[in-house]
């Protein structure tokens, strides 16, 4: 079976102005053949986040005006606009709508769903949707749009704003994109509002104070940086490339530095935690359901600016242009994002970022990413990809002793980092505890040459018989897709198992089973699908498939060393010698030495590599 929703690497969609076009075109045709007598541009499927999609087809068709004067298209924006401000504009207050601070209030806002008190908890962000097309609108308004209408449509606008922000709380879903997304319109919105009330200056420094005082001091920390908050969580695969998005959007219409400097943050945690394939998982909300459009300008505007080929971000290419329905037609939910794909002239950085970051390690088709402790939550080989494995509630990559597993620190985790000849490296050093209370630690090497990986781990000698968890292997490239897996090619110079879950159950991970990770993760979670966060849930397995690979023969006297290799290869005997604290790990490709455990007169470890 293949993964749904990991598809094609969103860099491979074309972005020229002329693919561009013809996109426009397409979304044309379309909308002009939909057009229904009343004005309605919604797709006749559409039940939910539907408050703001004929006016987002009405924004795509005002940008094609602008762009190519088709004069078909003047009355049918004039139509659908007359249709968005008719029958989708909503004052009364939605009944069961938990989180107003002013009932009764008369604003307008947009529904999640239209009927009254069904699934109200969704129209703070259908609002703030439909609230950026409206800015859209306006943005392309002149020429195309009557007086009447332009003023009507101004007053939805900031009608819209001040429900957000004076009738409401504030960003109740605990969302980053939502939050940033209405920040984004305050901002757009503030062009359009008369400056001789000083309105525009108010909106604008209200949205800027927003994004400090609301969003940028409660960002979470993961993998040692700050990240606007997702569904309560650091970052989700869906929603956090959103994220940049937005701050891209907001950078580009303020020019304020703070938005730069968030979406730099943000695009190099991304970089570091995306594999070289641009398979990725996890996340408060949605785990593997991975995002397409919405995410081109975050990751595409950010990727140049860093200097990385975020583009690789494998999206969901069924939405690579627009959101669709189940046939295929477009549908106008978040088309705001598409109309600043198009202005905005940045092209892929399709080139590897040079620079070393604490949490990856990746040289051409192989990358390892690293979680906060700098286990590793995620290694790519071959062009398969291994998740922590998880054994008696334990979850990682490490060695196993009496069934607990070394993998979390218990002090300052180490890290060095060598480049030579072709060759990266990694050396990682974790003091850790087992059941036994006695400090160990735990050295793990992690060397590539582009193509394969070696990772090598050494401790103080083990009781009873230890073995290194080295992964559950999941998915593997296959074309344009990603396929589910229960196997993968690595070799170790001890004995090498792979088991599998010899129990049944939701907290049982069996790869061979026809399961995905975000199920299983979801099935685990408190609450329901969509609702529940996936890495929690997932943190409640109990075991998975896993590799296991067992002491590696000739290890110096009062040490277990494990040596394992993922990626082709003949036979693998890798030779091992000490010299004091100083371990020799010599492989068919490199020598590395690894200095004392104690380091250097800074306590950092010392590695040297030789090709």
């Amino acid at each position: 079976m293949h993964l749904p929703r990991q598809l094609r690497p969103l860099h491979d969609l074309p972005d020229s102005p002329e693919a561009y076009d013809a996109v426009l075109a397409d979304v044309v045709e379309q909308a002009l053949a939909r057009l229904t007598p009343e004005g309605s541009l919604e797709h006749p499927d559409a039940l939910d986040d539907i408050g703001d999609t004929s006016l987002g087809i009405t924004a795509l068709l005002a940008l094609a005006w602008q762009r190519g004067k088709d004069p078909r298209l003047p009355e049918a924006v004039r139509r659908s606009l007359a249709f968005h401000l008719r029958e989708r504009v909503y004052t009364g207050d939605n009944p069961g709508y938990p989180n107003l601070r002013l009932t009764n209030s008369g604003l307008p806002y947009a529904r999640y769903v239209l009927e009254a008190g069904a699934h109200p908890i969704g129209d703070w962000p259908s609002t703030v949707w439909a609230l950026l097309q409206a800015v859209n609108v306006l943005d392309r308004a002149e020429g195309l749009i009557d007086d009447e209408q332009h003023a009507k449509l101004g007053q939805l606008a900031h009608g819209y704003w001040r429900w957000l922000t004076e009738a409401t709380f504030f960003n109740p879903q605990e969302a980053g994109n939502q939050a940033i997304g209405c920040v984004v319109g305050g901002l757009m919105l503030a062009r359009h509002l008369p400056e001789r009330e000083r309105e525009g200056e108010s909106v604008r420094a209200r949205a800027l104070s927003l994004y400090a005082e609301e969003i940028r001091v409660h960002r979470v920390r993961d993998r040692g940086v700050l990240l606007p908050p997702e569904h309560g969580g650091a970052y989700d695969n869906n929603y956090g490339p959103i994220s940049l998005s937005f701050l891209a959007q907001a950078h580009r219409v303020s020019g304020a530095e703070m938005f730069a400097e968030d979406g730099d943050t943000l695009a190099r945690y991304l970089d570091a935690r995306l594999t070289s394939g641009g398979y990725d998982c996890g996340g408060p909300r949605y785990s593997e359901q991975h995002s397409g459009f919405e995410s081109v300008l975050g990751l595409r505007y950010f990727g140049a600016r860093i200097g990385a080929d975020l583009g690789r971000y494998r999206g969901d290419t069924r939405w690579g242009r627009h959101a669709v329905q189940d046939d295929g037609r477009i549908d106008g939910h978040f088309a705001f994002m598409l109309v600043w794909q198009i202005q905005d002239p940045t092209r892929w950085h399709r080139t590897p970022s040079t620079a070393v970051a604490r949490h990856q390690l990746r040289s051409g088709t192989v990358s390892v990413a690293f979680d906060s402790r700098m286990t590793p939550a995620l290694i790519e080989a071959a062009g398969t990809y291994y998740l922590p494995a998880a054994v008696h509630r334990r979850h990682g990559f490490g060695p196993v002793t009496d069934g607990f597993l070394l993998c979390r620190p218990m002090g300052e985790v180490r890290v060095r980092d060598v480049r030579t000849d072709g060759l990266a490296a990694k050396l990682v050093t974790k003091p850790v505890v087992g059941r036994d209370h006695v400090l160990r630690h735990v050295r793990s090497l992690y060397v590539t040459d582009g193509t394969r990986l070696w990772v090598t781990v050494a401790l103080e000698r083990l009781d009873a018989a230890p073995y290194l968890l080295c992964g559950l292997p999941y998915a593997a490239d296959d074309g344009d897709r990603v396929r589910r897996v229960a196997e993968g090619e690595v070799t170790s110079a001890g004995a090498l198992r792979l088991t599998h879950p010899a129990a049944a159950g939701d907290d049982h991970f069996d790869a061979r089973a026809e399961l995905t990770q975000e199920q299983a993760a979801f099935a685990l979670a408190a609450d329901p699908r969509g609702y529940g966060n996936p890495d929690e849930g997932w943190r409640h397995l109990v075991s998975s498939t896993a590799l296991e690979a067992g002491p590696a023969p000739g290890a110096p006297q009062g040490l277990h060393v494990f040596a394992v290799r993922y990626g082709p290869g003949g036979a693998f005997a890798p030779a091992l010698e000490a010299a004091g604290e100083e371990l020799t790990v010599r492989t068919e490709e490199f020598t590395a030495v690894l200095g004392p455990v104690a380091g250097d007169e800074r306590g950092e470890p010392a590695l040297t590599l030789r090709r």
